[in-house]
């Protein structure tokens, strides 16, 4: 059985447009003022006269729990689970609905929103709700480290810690943009630590130093660091790594990602895949991220396309669809 053949095995419903909405929202996720957020997400759903519950979640450490309570309760009652916040949120909630024939909707609230941008939905929460109430569902590719799911893309060494800094400059200085930037020369502005990798794809062996190796599944992103995204199209995922340079290297680095024109440099390597083994020399436990958010992992990583499709929601009328 194909991985498409699969999705449609495990498929969510056709939308109604009368399915009842449980909607998962993290206050302490994302850019706004949490009670704006549901403010706005009760007047829009009032005036459309849908039937919904806010599931709110204060305590990050609850919401894969309240996640689980949502698709529960859309399969109970044919339903739809929307998360609310950051590629965080989005993420935990998303992995819970992954093959469990539920449709799945964002109102994203993250600093770059790749994946929503992705599929057209928008960060302007009132724009990504008219979206989803007059949307369809789209099967969308995740990919999956050690069978945990991941949207955007995965990684492990340097831009796990590029992401923790940035977190600790946003918490400082808000999140905009320019705070990541500059939150992400300062970190390259220390001599990173070079791993020392032994990858496994396609029959083959590949040893590799380097600072950090990124996985990629979101074409939005790949686009715009200038590499080849077309992969994706073909149910693989992308893997981009950079060769050992030293500070001055990787500035140029982060230039040429800003241009559009990583792919181009002579010190960054990429390659598609469909399975991938990751050991690391001297390290049982290593730190990554998974859509920004950041945990410890044992190794060898596995990196992989999930079979089953994520039914996301995505806007069909061009008012309401992100063209950024």
């Amino acid at each position: 059985m194909t991985p498409s053949e699969q999705s449609l095995a495990t498929a969510a419903r056709p939308l109604t447009g009368t399915e009842p909405l449980f909607i998962v929202l993290n206050t302490g996720s994302g850019r706004g003022d949490a009670q704006v957020l549901q403010d706005t997400i009760r007047r829009i759903l009032d005036e459309a006269g849908r039937r919904y519950d806010l599931m709110s979640v204060d305590d990050p450490s609850r919401l894969t729990d309240v996640a689980r309570q949502a698709v529960k309760r859309a399969q109970d009652e044919q339903g739809v689970v929307i998360a609310a916040g950051g590629d965080g949120t989005l993420n935990a909630v998303a992995a819970t609905v992954l093959g469990q024939g539920v449709p799945f909707g964002i109102l994203p609230q993250g600093t770059f929103n790749y994946f929503g941008r992705t599929y057209g939905i928008s960060q302007e929460t009132e724009v990504a709700l008219r979206g989803f109430l007059k949307g369809r569902i789209q099967p969308v590719q995740v990919g999956l480290l050690n069978g945990r799911p991941f949207l955007v893309n995965a990684s492990l060494g340097l831009y796990p810690q590029l992401l923790e800094d940035r977190e600790a400059y946003k918490q400082r200085y808000g999140r905009r943009r320019w705070v990541a930037l500059w939150s992400g020369l300062v970190t390259l502005m220390r001599e990173p630590r070079q791993l020392s990798l032994q990858l496994e794809f396609e029959g083959k062996a590949r040893s590799l130093r380097s600072p950090t190796l990124v996985v990629g599944n979101n074409k939005l992103q790949l686009e715009h660091v200038g590499i080849d995204n077309e992969e994706l199209d073909h149910n693989r995922l992308v893997a981009m790594a950079a060769r050992p340079v030293g500070t001055l290297a990787l500035y140029g680095l982060l230039l040429r990602g800003l241009l559009s024109r990583l792919g181009e440099a002579e010190h960054v390597i990429s390659f598609a895949f469909d399975t991938m083994t990751v050991r690391v020399r001297g390290r049982r436990r290593v730190k990554v991220a998974m859509d920004g958010e950041i945990s410890w992992m044992d190794t060898p990583l596995e990196f992989k396309v999930a079979d089953d499709r994520l039914p996301l929601v995505v806007p069909t009328d061009a008012e309401y669809q992100d063209r950024s």
